[in-house]
């Protein structure tokens, strides 16, 4: 194809792999170069795609005039600086989430896209999967009425990170799904957390529930924890209609509507209300088997073509890294509740 977009790829580990494999089989795309500052995980690389740049310099990147999109994929300190520079270069920014370690850098990293007219994409992967898409589908419907809830838990054994704690690791996920799904924006959140097993210099928080606030009277709860002996990856959300569990543990009817859910019969007066509790049929939508990663791709190639944003924007990057951010601060005085 002859409008093919060269991309180059800067990380080359765990998920910098998979970044690799999926423009590399794009058909939109053309896997032009790749960095590493690990002379071994480039060799390995340099196997799998013989005809890619290898290179231990980033800024070869950066100044080649025939990358047209850059994707980060290392640690989120490095984010930053990495991500604008490719914009500053001209070139549409994918980065791996969290967008950036503070929220300042997130908002600058959004202006310099917006006012050089780039795509900037962030990595919340999870919003490319078929079952999210389908929780959005489901709420966007209005069979569930209004959200009342989200609750989620994703906790598992390890793996321990060396420069982030267990709410920058693991509560990206749920809240981009909660922005993304429910499409409301919290008013505040608190968080409480604790570094429960000591194994680096800093206190890095292990364990962590975060409660998030809205104005029209939903709440969210999302408890995060490496130390877990089983894996769990769950959300509930309660409607005033109906209510959604989405289990991605299960490897059949991971979503289940339920229409259950609690009618309030108001007698003359508050105190004789009657509380009468339904509980209905269940039902498991059909979810459709595609690679997220892949949609992702995609997706990041249509919002350059069409100078559009990916579903999964700087601004929704932004807003992650805000909540993110403000609950650290929370866990670090005492719950406090901060205002977003």
């Amino acid at each position: 194809m002859s409008n093919k977009l060269n991309v180059g790829v800067i990380g080359c580990g765990y998920w910098g792999n998979h970044i690799l494999r999926n423009f590399n089989n794009s058909e939109n795309w053309n896997l032009h170069s790749a960095c590493d500052t690990d002379k071994n995980q480039l060799s390995k690389q340099k196997q799998l795609y013989p005809d890619t740049h290898f290179t231990q310099d980033a800024d070869e990147l950066f100044d080649n005039p025939n990358i047209d999109a850059i994707a980060i994929a290392t640690p989120v300190f490095s984010h930053f600086e990495l991500a604008k520079k490719t914009l500053e270069s001209n070139k549409h920014a994918w980065v791996e989430k969290p967008l950036t370690a503070n929220y300042q850098e997130a908002l600058a990293l959004n202006k310099i896209a917006k006012d050089n007219n780039l795509c900037l994409n962030v990595d919340h992967t999870y919003i490319y999967t078929p079952s999210v898409q389908m929780i959005k589908e489901v709420i966007d419907s209005g069979e569930l009425g209004d959200p009342l809830y989200f609750d989620s838990v994703r906790i598992n054994l390890g793996l321990f990170q060396h420069d982030i704690n267990v709410v920058w690791d693991l509560a990206p996920h749920d809240i981009s799904i909660l922005d993304y799904c429910i499409g409301k924006k919290p008013t505040s959140v608190s968080a409480s957390g604790a570094s429960v097993i000591k194994y680096s210099k800093k206190e890095l928080e292990n364990i962590a529930y975060l409660n998030l606030n809205y104005n029209n009277d939903m709440i969210a709860h999302i408890h995060v924890n490496w130390l877990s002996p089983v894996k769990i990856r769950k959300i509930i959300i309660g409607g005033t209609k109906k209510m959604l569990v989405f289990d991605d543990m299960q490897n059949s009817e991971k979503i289940r509507i339920y229409d259950s859910g609690v009618n309030i019969n108001s007698k003359e007066d508050i105190y004789n209300s009657l509380v009468q509790y339904r509980i209905g049929d269940m039902y498991s939508p059909k979810i459709d088997n595609k690679e997220a990663l892949k949609e992702e791709v995609d997706s990041f190639y249509n919002a350059i073509i069409n100078k559009s944003d990916t579903i999964t924007s700087g601004q929704l990057g932004a807003d992650v890294v805000n909540i993110l951010e403000s609950a650290n601060k929370s866990m670090k005085n005492n719950s406090q509740l901060i205002q977003l």
